[in-house]
């Protein structure tokens, strides 16, 4: 994950379903089509609704990581 150039970044880390989603989706809506926002949540249930979410949506998720509690992801937004 760490090769993966990502334009901007969103720390979700401390806060529960439904806020990562939510925070990220503000987040991205502000970026343009094509540029990669790296997540970092420490929320388990990300990991089931980051990828829901960013299907649903229309957005790519490029990549999930997880290590010490914490759970990666590398979403590009879609048109």
């Amino acid at each position: 994950m760490n090769n993966v150039k990502h334009d901007d970044i969103i720390d979700c880390s401390g806060m529960n379903c439904p806020l990562p989603v939510l925070k990220t989706k503000m987040k991205i809506d502000a970026m343009e089509p094509g540029q990669i926002l790296k997540v970092t949540t420490t929320d388990p249930g990300s990991c089931k609704d980051m990828p829901a979410w960013a299907s649903r949506v229309g957005h790519e998720l490029l990549a999930t990581e997880e290590g010490d509690g914490e759970y990666f992801f590398l979403v590009k937004k879609g048109d």
